[in-house]
């Protein structure tokens, strides 16, 4: 699992290189919210990664998976609040009601809730704010 997380930040980081490079000719701005989509769309993607883990232990501490999803509530909030881009904020907003039917299964008892359309809107929001 630390490869996998190590792979997907390094990942993270050749992207941003990529989107620093490219961006420099289109202005410091537009880079600055690239760059801060993709490290949070990194921190929502090591908050799918505790959550994963959090409902796979969720006999064991079942707050785990309500502080995961806490913070990648908050990661939302960060992104959402600094693009204007109609197709990160689909995404935000994708990603948003994933983890909101999530909360909704854990709280009615699903101690085994699917995590797919989290994972898939994850993905969802790291290609395109790496595009």
């Amino acid at each position: 699992m630390a490869a996998s997380r190590r792979r997907g930040r390094l990942a993270a980081v050749a992207t941003a290189v990529a989107v620093l490079t490219a961006g420099l000719a289109t202005g410091c701005d537009a880079v600055h919210k690239a760059l801060d989509c993709v490290q949070t769309a990194d921190s929502i993607a090591d908050g799918v990664t505790d959550l994963q883990q959090a409902v796979e232990n969720a006999a064991n501490d079942p707050g785990r998976a309500d502080a995961a999803l806490d913070s990648i509530d908050a990661d939302l909030r960060k992104i959402g609040d600094r693009t204007d881009n109609a197709d990160v904020n689909k995404a935000v907003d994708d990603l948003d009601k994933a983890v909101a039917d999530v909360r909704t299964a854990l709280r009615n008892g699903d101690h085994t809730p699917d995590l797919g359309p989290v994972t898939d809107a994850a993905g969802e929001l790291t290609k395109v704010c790496t595009k």
